[in-house]
């Protein structure tokens, strides 16, 4: 799949990718359970809890929304914007203020024989000193495999009720 690389990333960004293939599904479908109203917060995994404060995303590829993440009683504000990705079922978030020194994520939504294909791709580079350390420990790694995997699964079963 060819992609652009993320603009204006800062030398010290790195990039984290994941990819599932769902059978009998298409790009369409899978673009509209992202669409779809609540499924920010049903992509969220336990224990964290969003809280939206505003949004005016359109249709994914146009809007901002402004959100906390509570990992338990502590709140990560952020301000992401949306745009346009790679192909007309696909789309792009990336951070405008938040916890990270830079967040670019591709959500990248194909058709393949057989069913969709979802490929997360996630540049991030972490701020100095003890934010920098803190996000490592949540949004890196494990965590953030984590992350993608009960995204992913959440993808899977919505699209497996849908068919």
């Amino acid at each position: 799949m060819k992609t652009m690389p993320a603009p204006d990333a800062p030398a010290h960004a790195h990039t984290f990718e994941h990819v599932s293939r769902f059978a009998g599904a298409t790009a369409a479908e899978c673009r509209t359970f992202h669409a779809a109203p609540g499924a920010f917060a049903r992509l969220t995994p336990p224990p964290i809890f969003v809280q939206v404060h505003r949004d005016s995303i359109r249709d994914l590829v146009a809007g901002d929304v402004e959100f906390t993440l509570w990992f338990g009683p502590i709140p990560v504000r952020w301000h992401a914007q949306h745009a346009p990705g790679i192909n007309a079922t696909s789309f792009v978030d990336y951070q405008v203020s938040g916890p990270l020194a830079y967040w670019y994520h591709e959500h990248m939504i194909s058709d393949v024989p057989g069913g969709v294909e979802l490929r997360d791709r996630l540049t991030i580079a972490h701020k100095p000193g003890l934010v920098g350390l803190l996000t490592r420990l949540a949004f890196d790694g494990l965590p953030l495999r984590l992350l993608f995997i009960y995204r992913h699964l959440r993808t899977r079963l919505a699209l497996r009720r849908a068919a």
